[in-house]
């Protein structure tokens, strides 16, 4: 079932598209919407793609896909459509993402990381969830952090979410790992090892992505999992 909100978009989307011939942008569907932010409507979209209503198309930048509508829009007539947005390209959601089951671990929250600008290493618990054991895989030690910012979000990371990492040392390119910055800044980012340097990747096009000596950076863990409250 969808929000009001989520609603209100795609049917905000099909009267443009029946009206102009072209989509909205972000912006549009921001004022459109009555949102302060386009992270509103970044938010918006995963949902909605996340409920299976749209697609995000890799090999299209900035495009998306209607694949399903409700049944509200579909008695007025609504045909799926590929809409163009301001959204770029994005990355695979995190592995393990689910809704917390009944068979559950209780992890440590090892108070928030920073998806954005590195903060101050984390090292005290700051209270516990409640994880599914499918999420843990087998072996390994785990941890929770909570999630501050939002330069991941187009891997499905938002602000407030709480991400479950397995500590390792080591990682492969392109994994989403807890990184420690000259010793004592923690931070949340996609890895990449090129030659004798390491970069860490946002998922935000609104950040840069930091190229430093590998001798600057420990990996602290791998990203397995993410806990969404709504």
């Amino acid at each position: 079932m969808l929000t009001k909100k989520q609603l209100d978009l795609l049917e905000y989307i099909q009267k443009r598209m029946a009206k102009d011939g072209v989509p909205p942008s972000f912006d549009e569907m921001k004022e459109a919407l009555d949102l302060r932010s386009k992270s509103g409507i970044h938010r918006l979209i995963t949902a909605l793609e996340e409920r299976g209503f749209i697609r995000r198309l890799p090999h299209r930048a900035r495009a998306l896909e209607i694949v399903k509508l409700p049944d509200a829009l579909q008695a007025k007539g609504f045909k799926p459509t590929v809409i163009e947005g301001d959204k770029p390209a994005p990355r695979p959601a995190p592995a393990g993402a689910m809704d917390i089951a009944t068979d559950a671990t209780t992890l440590p929250v090892m108070g928030r990381i920073a998806a954005g600008v590195p903060i101050e290493a984390i090292s005290e618990i700051a209270n516990h969830v409640a994880v599914p054991g499918q999420m843990l895989g087998s072996g390994g030690e785990h941890y929770a952090l909570e999630v501050k910012g939002d330069s991941m979000i187009d891997a499905g990371i938002n602000d407030g979410d709480i991400v479950v990492i397995r500590e390792q040392e080591t990682a492969n390119n392109g994994e989403i790992v807890v990184a420690l910055v000259e010793g004592h800044e923690a931070t949340l980012k996609r890895y990449h090892r090129k030659g004798g340097m390491i970069a860490l990747e946002a998922a935000n096009p609104a950040y840069e992505t930091r190229m430093l000596p590998d001798d600057s950076v420990a990996v602290q863990g791998r990203l397995v999992g993410l806990i969404r409250t709504y």
